[in-house]
């Protein structure tokens, strides 16, 4: 059995082909996605449950690579006094409740995609990657297993990748990071798998529907990354499996709705925690430990803030500040580990101003009856920043393809942003703009491909 297999930034999805159609398979409980998080009770005790997920004929050599850390393991079970088997790593909407649950305990990682490609890593740290990769495609595998007929399994994948999986870093930080999820996938079982850009993928859908040959710009705003494709579509194309010839030009790079949802967090909350307020001297707050507090997607930037050093100039700027109570809430922040839970309000936010111009945001689980009013205005002015290296992205693409495009198809999670929309239309008023499915088009191209390199 093969699948299209989108393993984004925010979201999962996996996909079959059944009768010539295509179909999504169930990730959760009650939705076909399966939400980009993973929560351990110590990050550990992550090769400890990749191991146990291992067939017994690969558990050795996997326990040579990891001795020390399934080590460490061991002994975080005993500290935390966890049975034996007893669940320590949670993925999805579990992850997510268990980290709400205990915010300032434990290891919580949202979008792990982001990081992937990241220069300058440790031997540890990518090790790290590997295995929280590993995990959710083990889980993700399992789960979409269950949903097929008795005695099916999936063997092959086609896994969407970004044109860039980081700003810096180039070819050789894409090589890593594709090599982290061949590891991965070859770990949670899959035989074979195949690699294919998210935004061709999300034309190909597109292509299915297509009656005439069209030149279409392809803008997939995922969660992590924004993927754009000048593209020659349509049934003169479609029939070919190698098409290098009808893509026109590529860009990408690492900016979407998680930088979204900082920059939101930033404008709309951070004022809250002392943002813009004035020390003793007059002089206004430094920016960098309120930013790094929301800098989810920055590895750097989360080590910094968890550090000793950062609760010590927290304590300070309290001392100097005029309005003390401010910073004693961004000091709770740090303290309990709280900057994905203000993000993830931020991206409730985002949602909400979807069909709706304003709305109110509880921050009461950082001080009893703080609220936070954001509206589109405020929105789209926190989110300039990171529209403006859309646009140039979208840009690169068409002076690579030397061409104007017929269509502008866009899709990806963040595009359902009205902001998003906005922007494209003003950019390119002459230009016919088709909004595909937000969630699913990425999912049903990396389907259809693998059922044309797998399935012939």
């Amino acid at each position: 059995m093969f699948i299209g297999f989108d393993y984004g930034s925010a979201n999962c999805a996996v996909g079959i082909m059944e009768n010539e159609q295509f179909r999504l398979l169930p990730l959760s409980k009650n939705s076909h996605y399966l939400s980009s998080t993973l929560y351990a009770l110590d990050r550990d005790l992550i090769c400890e449950a990749v191991l146990h997920g291992l067939p017994t004929n690969e558990q050795a050599q996997y326990r040579q690579l990891r001795r020390t850390q399934l080590a460490r393991a061991a002994h975080a079970r005993r500290e935390l006094d966890l049975r034996p088997d007893e669940p320590a790593v949670f993925v999805g909407e579990q992850a997510i409740e268990a980290y709400l649950d205990m915010p300032d305990e434990g290891f919580y990682v949202r979008s792990p995609k982001s990081f992937l490609g990241a220069i300058g890593l440790r031997q540890d740290q990518m090790s790290l990657f590997e295995d929280i990769v590993t995990l959710m495609m083990q889980y993700i595998k399992r789960q979409a297993e269950s949903h097929l007929s008795e005695g099916q399994s999936i063997t092959h994948a086609v896994i969407g990748r970004p044109v860039n999986f980081q700003g810096i870093g180039g070819e050789q930080s894409n090589q890593q990071a594709e090599a982290v999820l061949r590891i991965a996938a070859q770990r949670a079982g899959f035989h074979e798998v195949a690699f294919l850009f998210e935004p061709i993928a999300a034309g190909m859908d597109y292509e299915a529907r297509l009656e005439d040959n069209k030149t279409v710009l392809v803008v997939d705003v995922g969660g992590g990354t924004t993927d754009c494709s000048v593209v020659k579509m349509g049934p003169a194309h479609s029939q070919y499996r190698e098409r290098n010839d009808d893509f026109l030009g590529h860009s990408g790079q690492r900016v979407g709705g998680n930088d979204l949802d900082i920059a939101l967090s930033m404008a709309a909350f951070m004022p809250h925690l002392g943002l813009g307020s004035l020390m003793n001297n007059q002089l206004p707050m430094p920016n960098q430990p309120f930013w790094n507090a929301v800098a989810v997607n920055d590895v750097s930037a989360q080590r910094d803030f968890s550090s000793l050093g950062a609760r010590r100039l927290i304590e300070s700027l309290i001392t100097d500040a005029q309005q003390p109570e401010l910073l004693a809430r961004l000091l709770k922040v740090q303290q309990q580990q709280l900057g994905y839970q203000l993000v993830r309000s931020a991206e409730s936010a985002k949602i909400a101003l979807s069909e709706k111009e304003s709305v109110t945001i509880d921050l009461s689980y950082i001080s009893a009856d703080v609220e936070a009013k954001v509206n589109d205005p405020l929105f789209e002015n926190a989110i300039e920043m990171p529209l403006t290296r859309i646009e140039a992205l979208m840009n690169e693409a068409l002076t690579k393809a030397k061409v104007m495009p017929d269509v502008i198809y866009v899709t990806g999670g963040t595009a359902r942003s009205p902001a998003i929309y906005r922007k494209i239309s003003s950019l390119y008023p002459n230009v016919t703009i088709v909004v595909g499915d937000h969630f699913s088009s990425v999912t049903a191209g990396l389907t259809r491909w693998a059922h044309k390199v797998f399935a012939s």
